[in-house]
């Protein structure tokens, strides 16, 4: 995050100390915060992952300045690894499946990066292959696999735990972060864990989402609207570690649009629809800890709103719920 004291010698130095808020609507007893991803140059919590997986790909002499990365992604990893890329001397081909925002395509493109448009089934498993076909036709080039590099954890162990436990004086309750990749919760929790071994790890995934089923859980699989979390095929991700969880808890893509549309009303937050889904669970947890439904060693708990509404313009994100649900 920019400083007003301290110069930068480049964006990638702004990347991470984002701000943590509390919530208006959390239950009075138990607060809820909210880490607050906009702020990080590229616009969401993934700027983190792509300035630390590919300086360690780098420094690991996996790549050499030059050459090329190749990842598939729906946008806001692409967008945090041309970021990096641009500094690190390295090109950026991402293979993007179709019905994702237009926002982060443009953006990527932006930042100098190719796209490449993927419409075959099999959702990011498949995107995963065509990418390291797209990788073994250059010369320099790799697949930085955001599902599956230790690098993806190691970055929120790194950063976004850490800021969390001393913006909260290490009295954190809960975790409760949304699923894709997993990393994000991962990194955090096992941050949070070293200074709070009992605090209490819940994931959130959007209904239709079968992530759950790593723990034991029924889910039925459907389709959803709610973007950058979610699974049909849980073994798309390496990351997630189910001892490491103590809860799913789903959210309906009709719930999470209307949070979305409360957080900027009535709260001023500008988000998309991974931090309302983010916000419900949080504070549904946060409203069982208060009523000693659920086991927490502090009464606070700690969410992430990955990204900005912005991206989702084209979408209708802040229009009515049909409007946004029928946008592909």
């Amino acid at each position: 995050m920019t400083t007003h004291d301290t110069p930068k010698a480049s964006g990638l130095e702004t990347i991470g100390k984002t701000p943590l808020v509390e919530l208006d609507a959390s239950p009075g007893a138990v607060p809820v915060y909210a880490k607050l991803e906009t702020f990080n140059p590229g616009g969401s919590v993934k700027d983190r992952i792509g300035k630390h997986i590919l300086e360690g790909l780098v420094e690991r002499g996996e790549i050499e300045p030059g050459g090329t990365i190749v990842e598939p992604t729906a946008g806001n990893t692409g967008i945090g690894m041309a970021l990096a890329a641009t500094r690190l001397d390295l090109g950026a081909i991402f293979v993007v499946p179709e019905g994702f925002s237009v926002e982060k395509e443009r953006l990527m493109d932006a930042l100098g990066a190719e796209i490449v448009h993927f419409s075959g089934d099999g959702g990011m498993a498949a995107a995963a292959q065509r990418a390291h076909e797209i990788a073994q036709e250059h010369e320099n080039a790799v697949v930085p696999q955001q599902f599956s590099t230790p690098l993806n954890v190691e970055a929120h162990y790194r950063t976004t735990g850490p800021e969390i436990v001393e913006a909260l004086d290490g009295e954190v309750g809960a975790v409760v972060v949304g699923v894709g990749s997993g990393g994000t919760l991962t990194g955090i929790t096992r941050a949070v864990r070293e200074q709070v071994p009992d605090v209490n790890v819940v994931a959130v995934e959007p209904e239709g989402s079968t992530f759950a089923t790593l723990l034991g859980r029924e889910r039925e699989e459907s389709p959803y609207k709610i973007e950058g979390i979610g699974t049909h095929d849980p073994a798309v991700t390496d990351l997630l570690e189910p001892d490491e969880i103590d809860d799913f808890v789903t959210v309906s893509d009709r719930d999470a649009h209307s949070e979305v549309q409360r957080l900027a009303a009535e709260e001023g937050h500008l988000v998309g629809s991974s931090s309302g889904a983010a916000s419900l669970a949080a504070r549904r947890v946060a409203e069982e800890i208060a009523a000693g439904q659920r086991n927490a060693p502090y009464d606070t708990v700690v969410t992430v709103f990955p990204d900005g509404g912005e991206r989702y313009l084209s979408k209708n994100i802040y229009g009515h719920f049909d409007e946004w649900e029928g946008k592909t």
